[in-house]
């Protein structure tokens, strides 16, 4: 039998999990040196979150650009996209399955609840793909990695204020006009953007370390929006039927579903305060800052970790 003998470590270089000297450490404190990569306070990261908010909104208004570069009509499938998808919705659910029926202005309203629920489903799968899908990017340089979730959510947003210009030409040929209400679709696109932002961070964490995820939220998503009345009243549904109080409850604080109601109550003068949920604007903030705190501290709990391994 051959014994294999392996030498100490030397002084100079202490062993795997020792603790680090002392006099160094204190060397290292009084110049100023940090550990490489370590998580920052969560003050400190949202002060450099701020010092790079040039970076996040460039990187976004980039990503926005090349997003049909390739295309033949470029930057016109920002807007043509969810059209076609409210164009197809409509076809399939307000006419094959007549839900329109009971609902006035149905094409403002599903073109309403199309666009807004395509900005969170867009920032929810960006989100996912944000830290696993850029890691080139994260590897090569030293930022805080929260700034990659919120400049895909920026993204977003930036077109979905597109789409919004083609949500007026439509409300206007449909007999909608301008009124004091549509100053509501700020706080609704706001508190939105908000939660939107916190779910990305969440996802992006999840979807660094288990990179499969994007190919199952598709699936999650979809569910999602066929719970949240995108093609539908969901008042017209449930009226006059038994469902369970949990259930209901479960419609009711939904947050996709009570961002659409606020811009569709926003929007569409047929669309009345009856038909929104009990204490909407109170789950809409609600829902903006448990989402968009929970999500950010959730996220930077793994800061030291993207891009490793």
């Amino acid at each position: 039998m051959t014994t294999t003998l392996s030498s100490p470590p030397s002084a100079a270089t202490p062993a795997v999990g020792a603790s680090p000297d002392p006099a160094l450490a204190a060397l290292a404190e009084r110049h100023g040196l940090t550990v490489s990569g370590a998580r920052p306070s969560l003050p400190a990261y949202v002060r450099q979150l701020w010092d790079r908010r040039h970076f996040i909104s460039s990187f976004a208004s980039a990503k926005l650009s090349a997003q049909f570069a390739q295309a033949k009509l470029g930057q016109l499938w920002q807007v043509m996209t969810p059209l076609l998808n409210a164009l197809v919705y409509f076809l399939i659910f307000g006419l094959l399955l007549g839900t329109k029926r009971g609902v006035p202005d149905y094409i403002p309203f599903l073109v309403t609840g199309v666009f807004v629920f395509t900005f969170t489903q867009s920032s929810v799968l960006a989100g996912t793909r944000a830290i696993s899908g850029n890691l080139g990017l994260v590897r090569a340089l030293h930022f805080p990695r929260a700034c990659l979730p919120i400049s895909f959510c920026l993204m977003q947003l930036q077109q979905l204020l597109f789409s919004m210009g083609v949500l007026v030409v439509i409300l206007v040929c449909s007999g909608i006009f301008p009124a004091f209400s549509w100053l509501l679709v700020i706080p609704a696109l706001l508190t939105q953007f908000a939660f939107n932002t916190g779910l990305a961070l969440v996802m992006a964490r999840l979807g660094s370390k288990t990179p499969d995820l994007a190919q199952l939220m598709p699936f999650i998503l979809r569910t999602w929006m066929y719970t949240s009345g995108v093609m539908y009243s969901l008042s017209n549904i449930t009226r006059g039927k038994h469902i369970p109080g949990f259930v209901q409850f479960l419609l009711d604080v939904n947050p996709a579903a009570v961002y659409i109601d606020l811009m569709r109550f926003a929007l569409i003068d047929s669309f009345h305060h009856s038909q929104l949920p009990p204490h909407v604007w109170a789950l809409a903030v609600g829902w903006a800052v448990v989402a968009g705190l929970a999500g950010f501290v959730y996220f930077w709990k793994a800061e030291e970790a993207y891009g490793r391994g």
